[in-house]
């Protein structure tokens, strides 16, 4: 099923709110050193791959680095990834982005960039991969508690 927007919150935590100048220098910046150190870099223990999405009202490619897991149930190329924003009330953009404008999405892992086919997780298939997520990095564990909207998990699939 492709990417499917649910519900935002009524409570959560989440990143502290950033005048846009200082959003885009820190976004610059993780995405210096994904290209630097990128295999090198980790995220509560999880490798990092960069994501481009369209903008869904802007139309413009934005890309933010996030953590990845792998995908048991998928096919042997895919991964998963988390819009957990920190447990903040809303979804983070790339979401939004991947929702509204799914054919613009590519992922760059491992010196490799590529176009992906993303997909919501629902139901039990989401509950099994959100567990062996926390079970690798447990401080998705605490966004859950901190928000009441369900974390969505996302696998993204190499186009062929």
């Amino acid at each position: 099923m492709p990417v499917r927007l649910t519900p935002k919150g009524t409570r959560g935590t989440g990143f502290p709110k950033m005048p846009p100048l200082v959003l885009a220098f820190f976004n610059f910046m993780q995405i210096g050193m994904f290209r630097l150190f990128g295999r090198r870099m980790r995220v509560q223990g999880r490798p990092l791959l960069l994501l481009t999405t369209t903008g869904a009202k802007t139309g413009k490619a934005r890309q933010t680095t996030l953590g990845w897991f792998p995908d048991e149930e998928g096919a042997s190329d895919s991964r998963l990834i988390v819009a957990s924003n920190a447990g903040a009330i809303s979804h983070p953009s790339w979401y939004v982005n991947l929702a509204h404008r799914p054919d613009g999405a590519a992922i760059e892992v491992d010196g490799r960039r590529f176009a992906v086919n993303a997909d919501s997780l629902q139901g039990p298939e989401r509950d099994r991969a959100w567990q062996r997520i926390v079970a690798l990095a447990p401080g998705y564990g605490k966004y859950e508690q901190d928000t009441d909207r369900e974390i969505p998990v996302v696998r993204l699939t190499p186009r062929d």
